[in-house]
């Protein structure tokens, strides 16, 4: 019987000679990975590949491309798109990691089909209903499926013949090399996660499928200077606006681009001398709550941390921050990779990155000497990104870790937000960021804030005479002023100036023992409508008397003489992936002011 003590003593008796075999990653006909990866890791990966052994490889139809344009759903095609590519990373990494040749017929059939495929983005990225041969515009997953498509060539090529090196080749230059290079699109000069993303995955393409050095010249300066827009836009606090759920492919991408070039022996100093893609780094474990959960301001699909350990040990190794690498050995150890790699490596991205689980097992010798530990920081503050995060125990033992944000309402990915706030009981969510659902038509559209879950209304916010916030950087907090376990500002700023309000002076505070206490204190122009705070919670709330509202194991503590309190439940308004991040039910508690006076303070605590 394989024990973990047995796959443990054979990682640690590999020598550093071993993994560190050659620049560049071996290939799929080197014993390396019969030799560096433990057998029941194998089985793993083998196992995985045989469950999409035999199984056809279908076709999308044009319709289903449509239903974006003509419904506004991007989930069907979407869904369809990634499980072929899903299939081919699979039975490639089941082939690498076997060598036998008993896959290759099932992923000469996959390629077959997949570079006949008369597109390889998605409709959302697409400007004509249907795709077309005639417009290769490249797009996140054009890219990556050329990605992926080069690394199986990289990985396989003797065993897939000159003939579909060739046709591989020929596509990728057509999809993604040249129109990369010879376009001067958007992404090259952004801050968000499309530019590298992208590079990355344009880089791969370059380094293996491009023959013309002039053109590999070319392509490579500009990602260079594509990547250095990217860092120059970022923060210096390395914050990510677009939300721990884009981290990967934000900060996680630059470092593929990094560690793409060194391996193919590509100077990066320019990279590796910038503290700033160290704090990009370091942002992943400063959101982290506990229990695998994590901030998720933003667009985040889900409120549990990123498990991404592909990405996420690598970079931690480069930027040698040990409280990263401890946070990746611990997601190692709470996930059984050493047992079943394939579980990670199949929800790695929307489909298996397939390079970066290759890199990753060039480094399982380090990985197992790591002493798991989750990074559960104290306190936090991003003073560009205007974030705080804090955590305490309490006299019970138990813990209150609490979130806030200010910045502007002209964020990327931006949600109406500021000065909104999350709160976790014992690393388990209390109040709430809904997050988003999701994506459709609307979603980057005109319509965004149409959207329930992009309005303040809907985050734990007040609603100013009866106006919620407005999107646009213009819409910003002032007077910000961070202490440890504590943050306060105006947020008079984020509302629309029919909004008539002077200053509204927001302040949490997690006090020692066992509370967090919120102020809020404002003063208005003018009163039209009553002032609304809204709290939203997936615990269901129950009255206990006036003033005392039950949470599960906690109480929100409200001036009852102040506000008048009524329990919504907003279940309905949720779509099955926001079940699945919340459960069945979901609340808003909206404390209503019953006082018209200009100036007012209204003080309540969770206990």
């Amino acid at each position: 019987m394989i024990t973990l003590k047995k796959i443990l003593l054979t990682l640690v008796c590999l020598t550093s000679s071993m993994i560190h075999a050659q620049t560049m990653l071996p290939t799929g006909t080197s014993n390396y990975w019969k030799d560096a990866v433990p057998e029941v890791m194998r089985q793993s990966y083998i196992a995985y590949a045989n469950e999409y052994l035999g199984r056809p490889w279908a076709s999308i139809p044009d319709s289903v491309f449509g239903e974006f344009r003509h419904k506004g759903n991007r989930t069907h095609y979407e869904q369809l798109c990634f499980q072929k590519r899903t299939q081919l990373a699979a039975i490639a990494m089941g082939e690498i990691i076997e060598g036998k040749g008993r896959f290759i017929p099932d992923l000469i059939a996959g390629l077959n089909n997949l570079l006949g495929e008369p597109w390889w983005g998605i409709p959302a990225h697409y400007g004509p209903d249907y795709p077309k041969e005639s417009d290769q515009t490249v797009d996140l997953f054009n890219a990556e499926t050329a990605g992926l498509v080069a690394w199986i060539r990289y990985m396989l090529a003797d065993r897939l013949g000159d003939e579909m090196q060739q046709r591989i080749d020929k596509e990728i230059d057509k999809r993604l090399l040249n129109p990369a290079l010879n376009t001067n699109y958007w992404w090259k000069h952004s801050r968000m996660n499309w530019t590298p993303w992208i590079c990355s995955n344009w880089l791969t393409a370059v380094l293996i499928s491009e023959k013309d050095e002039t053109k590999k010249r070319e392509a490579i300066r500009q990602i260079k200077a594509a990547l250095q827009t990217f860092i120059d836009g970022y923060p210096n606090d390395g914050g990510c606006d677009e939300g721990t759920f884009y981290w990967d492919r934000a900060a996680g991408s630059l470092f593929d681009c990094i560690e793409l070039m060194e391996s193919f022996g590509l100077t990066t100093k320019e990279f590796a001398s910038n503290l700033k893609v160290k704090a990009m780094a370091s942002y992943i474990y400063k959101m982290y709550i506990g229990n695998g959960f994590c901030v998720n301001f933003a667009d985040a699909h889900d409120n549990h941390a990123v498990v991404q350990l592909n990405v996420l040990y690598p970079f931690a190794l480069w930027t040698d921050d040990i409280t990263m690498r401890r946070y990746a050995a611990w997601i190692a150890q709470q996930q059984g990779f050493f047992r079943q790699p394939a579980k990670l490596f199949a929800g790695s991205g929307n489909f298996p990155t397939l390079g970066r689980e290759l890199f990753l097992l060039t480094k399982l010798r380090q990985l197992q000497s790591e002493k798991p530990c989750e990074p559960k920081l104290e306190s936090v503050w991003l003073p560009n990104l205007q974030i705080m995060t804090a955590r305490r125990k309490l006299k019970n033992h138990k813990t209150f870790y609490v979130a806030m944000k200010g910045g502007t309402n002209g964020e990327s990915h931006n949600h109406n937000d500021i000065g909104s706030f999350i709160v976790y009981a014992n690393a388990r969510p209390l109040l709430i960021d809904p997050g988003v659902g999701e994506y459709t038509s609307a979603t980057f559209s005109a319509k965004r804030y149409e959207i329930w879950t992009m309005q303040s209304a809907y985050h734990n916010l007040p609603q100013i005479n009866g106006f919620d916030q407005h999107e646009g950087a213009n819409y910003h907090a002032t007077k910000v002023q961070y202490e440890p376990f504590s943050l306060a500002m105006d947020i008079a700023s984020a509302y629309p100036k029919e909004a008539e309000v002077k200053t509204w002076k927001r302040s949490l505070s997690l006090k020692r023992g066992d509370s967090i206490e919120i102020n809020e204190h404002y003063q208005l122009d003018k009163w039209m409508q009553p002032q609304r705070i809204m709290l939203l919670t997936p615990v269901q709330p129950v009255m206990i008397r006036r003033g005392v509202l039950q949470l599960g194991e906690n109480q929100l503590l409200y001036p009852h003489q102040q506000v008048t309190i009524k329990i919504e439940d907003i279940s309905s308004k949720m779509d099955s992936l926001l079940h699945k991040v919340w459960g069945d039910n979901l609340y808003r508690i909206v404390m209503t002011i019953d006082s018209k006076q200009l100036i007012n303070n209204i003080k309540y605590t969770l206990k």
